[in-house]
């Protein structure tokens, strides 16, 4: 049979105020359930003792093992979408004009192009302006290492660009050149 704890087995010397508290915490885990709420040994005859329902009368009871306050965290913010930026080399105002006369077959061979803006590059998409003699300003949207035409024209706000350009393509493309 376990002997009852006296509460002056529990207490701890005076400290500093966290090397108290986790000695207090450690010492009154280690005191255990009050007698009263433990259950008895099998064989022992009378009456089980009850803890009584009103909250004045409950004896409260600290948990098994100490464990440190919880830290809240900081929310992390997503990470911003790249702004396109001016395209280091590759592909060049020039490929991309070549792109648009050979196999895109957007632009004919004798119409004067002049690059406006661009190209900038954002994960991999490029965004291009074109001054065509005799015409609107050309917009041209690429991709990939070797370009690819996504869509070109004066309104380049398509789905495609919509749903799978990077931010910063998808800006310049469907909001306008920024200060332009």
């Amino acid at each position: 049979m376990t002997t009852p704890v006296d509460v002056e087995d529990c207490i701890v010397p005076r400290t500093p105020p966290l090397t108290a508290t986790l000695l207090a915490l450690l010492a009154l885990t280690a005191c255990g359930r009050p007698p009263e709420l433990r259950e008895p040994p099998a064989g022992t005859e009378g009456p089980r003792p009850t803890a009584s329902a009103t909250p004045s009368a409950a004896t409260p009871t600290m948990p098994a093992t100490p464990s440190a306050p919880a830290v809240p965290s900081a929310p992390t913010a997503p990470a911003p979408d790249p702004a396109a930026t001016p395209c280091r080399g590759a592909p060049s105002g020039s490929r991309i004009v070549t792109l648009l006369r050979g196999s895109a077959d957007v632009l004919p061979r004798n119409v004067r192009v002049t690059l406006r803006t661009g190209p900038l590059c954002a994960e991999g998409w490029h965004y291009t302006v074109l001054a065509v003699a005799g015409h609107e300003e050309l917009q041209v949207v690429t991709r990939g290492r070797t370009p690819t035409l996504v869509t070109a024209g004066t309104d380049v706000c398509g789905v495609e660009v919509r749903a799978t350009a990077p931010a910063g393509i998808r800006t310049l493309a469907c909001d306008g050149i920024p200060g332009a």
